[in-house]
């Protein structure tokens, strides 16, 4: 019996040793075993509604020979500098470089959506994305969505985010809180800012100006506005007042259009 046990013992000590051989040399080939890239495949994420950058743009980016890609040793290639090139362009979001199962080079872009555009006279326009961030307007596409104007407008191109900024954050939430209804995101078509931060909207339908003012209490004036919508333009009609105040306490100030009955 104490021989069996020991010859147990012995035959166990020699599959572990033969185990581990076979492990580190299963080890060694994976480590030296060389990974070609097949083919480069990009990948667009928000292209159905956002034009700004195609393929073409992204490669350009990646400032690396896609010719020169194929058939390279992966482990040869930076991929994390060459995702940290792609992200340096305002309309990118987020890249991502890495290699599917059939040894292709997936190379992965999401693109920021535009919430508003920012025009000027003086200057070039630009979009506010989702996430505040400044992108410049493309010669490519242009975005169909609320407008910013006014005096405070330029201002806003000068940052690379305007959520930098406590008025900016402030104005991002005001156009998040417009772009997640689907009758304000449709209705609003205008914003535009004054010197001292006031914002007078311009609606798509109808001819008066909105007196909002600073950007706050978002829920209390357009629960007014709802209101103006709803209940007194069905009885007025759409055209008889030129201008709505939203920003006292309580009421409406609609005053009449001049020339209208």
């Amino acid at each position: 019996m104490a021989w069996l046990k020991i010859n147990i013992r012995r035959e166990a000590r020699i599959i572990g040793g033969l185990l581990l051989v076979g492990a580190l040399i299963a080890f060694s080939e994976r480590k030296h075993h060389v990974i070609t890239i097949r083919d480069v495949h990009i990948r667009m994420q928000n292209i159905g509604d956002n034009h700004f950058m195609d393929e073409s743009d992204i490669t350009k980016l990646m400032a690396t020979d896609i010719e020169a890609l194929r058939g390279a040793d992966v482990k040869s290639i930076d991929l994390n500098e060459i995702e940290k090139r792609i992200r340096q362009d305002s309309y990118v979001k987020e890249a991502e470089l890495y290699n599917d199962l059939k040894g292709n080079l997936v190379v992965n872009v999401r693109l920021r959506r535009p919430l508003a555009r920012i025009v000027r006279n003086d200057g070039p326009d630009g979009y506010i994305a989702e996430d505040g961030t400044i992108m410049p307007a493309s010669d490519k596409f242009t975005s169909r969505t609320t407008l910013i104007s006014g005096e405070r407008a330029a201002s806003l191109l000068q940052s690379d985010n305007i959520a930098a900024s406590e008025e900016g954050r402030a104005l991002l939430e005001l156009l998040q809180y417009i772009q997640a209804d689907e009758f304000w995101k449709a209705q609003i078509a205008q914003l535009d800012i004054d010197s001292k931060g006031r914002i007078s909207m311009y609606p798509q339908v109808g001819d008066e100006r909105i007196e909002f003012g600073r950007p706050e209490n978002f829920e209390r004036k357009f629960a007014k506005l709802s209101i103006y919508y709803k209940e007194i333009l069905p009885r007025t009609g759409w055209n008889k007042y030129g201008r709505v105040n939203l920003e006292y306490e309580g009421q409406i100030v609609a005053e009449r259009n001049p020339g209208h009955n």
